[in-house]
């Protein structure tokens, strides 16, 4: 092995540091000069080396990987990378926590994030959802009251169960995704070993202009694996990242299948429960799963601020072929998501590296901070200097619209009026009850017992109007809640 020259050590405008293990002072033990120009430098960006945490899910990991297509669904879709056997794409797969910050511990008891970037050759599609089917709420104004609730107190700046379930009582809809959260499904032993689901109400269509509706699902093959909340307490705060990392690093590949539900526009107007409501599930009896491919992880970052804080995803990303769906929630996401990457990272957030698409970008969108340092101010070739469309040098190669990727009109009611629709009361206890009649004697016990625990710590209002839930969904469920509560209460 020959030696050689170490690189030279720049300040960020290249310069040469000739020395970084003191600073210019005056003289051996006098102050520091004003001309200390490197120190100030590096102080400075230490200074701004963070950026604002998510608001939600600000704890995560992330690793990249393929997802390889098993099922040609060229009759469903134009989407590219929806189309032919065995077609592969990138993907980079985030994981997170939802309530708490970067300070807070993995293994918690928390509903998980699981959002997909698919770098498709026709631009980033970004699948956002949980490891839950449903979530809390259907109406998304409700959604900024819910986080509050899950994070700090603003007063004792800690948990606060009172707030939690306060939210709950005054919120039946939330009553699926708390059941599954105080479940064991709400502490999966890694990210590794969880089920994903994209949870929104999707939408396909083909070049024939027809439309379907559609669920994702991500199938764990490592198995499905929970853990207790004493083992919980034995592994180490951030055993989600050092499981995800270490396997992987390791050769270990973590995989899951995917699969689709599909609904027609003709079943999705006669149904019996609205097909966009995000606290609901499709019942598998009537829109059975469909294998349509496989997704493995298979490398690390290599950098963690560039490739998972710097990670953005917005349901707005969407490709030809792929769109969304009348869910309010949904609705709301495809804006705020966006918008919140646009607070935190900068509007011109896409063109970092990690959220760039593998395609040409080619647009009409110019300046703002960043803009330049990534890639091209706006990508527009020999017509860069050109910000407005349209514009006479289109047949010149300037960018244009291509109207074969329109997709068709997404239907509405008939004869629908503007305007507040009350859906609080819309069966929010049927599908509880039934996932509650799914779990074995244990499960139920376990479930029953964390409610009644967490119920010690809240008001006598909150507890009856959330045992009166239990109740509704079955009436076994509300009668252990009960007895477990009691002897809480008399010991």
């Amino acid at each position: 092995m020959t030696d050689s020259a170490p690189i030279r050590y720049t300040t960020a405008n290249g310069a040469p540091v000739p020395n970084d293990d003191a600073s210019i002072t005056a003289g051996r033990n006098g102050p520091l000069t004003f001309d200390n120009w490197r120190l100030f430098e590096k102080l400075a960006h230490f200074n701004r080396e963070q950026i604002p945490e998510r608001v939600v899910h600000a704890r995560g990991s992330a690793a990249f990987g393929t997802f390889r297509l098993t099922r040609d669904l060229s009759d469903l879709t134009i989407a590219d990378f929806l189309r032919g056997m065995d077609t592969e794409t990138p993907v980079a797969l985030r994981f997170s926590t939802v309530a708490g910050g970067q300070d807070s511990a993995d293994n918690i008891r928390d509903v998980r994030g699981f959002a997909v970037k698919f770098y498709t050759r026709e631009g980033n599609f970004d699948l956002v959802g949980n490891n839950t089917p449903v979530f809390f709420i259907r109406e998304p104004s409700k959604f900024p009251d819910f986080i509050h609730t899950q994070k700090k107190d603003p007063r004792t700046n800690l948990p606060s169960q009172q707030n939690q379930w306060e939210f709950w009582a005054n919120h039946p809809q939330s009553f699926h995704q708390v059941t599954i959260l105080k479940s064991d499904r709400g502490m999966p032993y890694s990210y590794r070993t969880m089920h994903g689901f994209g949870s929104h109400t999707l939408s396909l269509y083909n070049d024939a202009g027809q439309r379907v509706w559609v669920k994702w699902h991500f199938k764990t093959n490592q198995g499905i694996r929970n853990m207790t909340p004493e083992e919980a307490q034995a592994l180490p705060v951030n055993h989600h990242q050092a499981d995800l990392f270490s396997h992987i690093e390791q050769g270990d590949f973590p995989a899951w299948t995917v699969k689709l539900q599909v609904m027609t526009e003709e079943q999705a107007r006669g149904y019996h429960i609205n097909p966009f409501d995000l606290t609901k599930v499709w019942p598998h009896t009537d829109f059975p799963l469909m294998e349509i491919g496989q997704l493995e992880l298979n490398r690390n970052p290599d950098n963690y601020f560039a490739e998972v804080e710097q990670l953005a995803f917005s349901p707005s990303n969407f490709v030809p072929g792929v769109s969304a769906s009348p869910d309010r929630v949904l609705q709301s996401r495809l804006w705020s998501y966006a918008d919140a990457h646009r607070y935190r990272l900068t509007v011109n957030y896409q063109q970092i590296p990690v959220n760039q698409p593998r395609c040409p970008v080619n647009n009409y969108q110019r300046d703002g901070f960043m803009a330049g340092t990534l890639r091209d101010n706006g990508q527009g070739g020999q017509y860069s200097s050109t910000n407005f469309y349209p514009n006479d040098r289109v047949m010149q190669g300037a960018p244009a619209p291509d109207a074969r990727v329109s997709e068709p009109p997404m239907p509405l009611e008939e004869n629908a009026w503007v305007g507040y629709y009350d859906n609080t009361e819309e069966d929010n206890f049927s599908q509880p009850g039934h996932l509650y009649r799914l779990f074995d004697d244990g499960e139920r016990d376990r479930l029953t017992g964390t409610i009644a625990q967490d119920l010690t710590e809240v008001d006598e209002s909150v507890r009856a109007r959330i045992i009166a839930q239990c109740h509704s969904a079955d009436r076994d469920y509300g009668e252990r809640v009960e007895r477990h509560l009691k002897a809480l209460l008399d010991r």
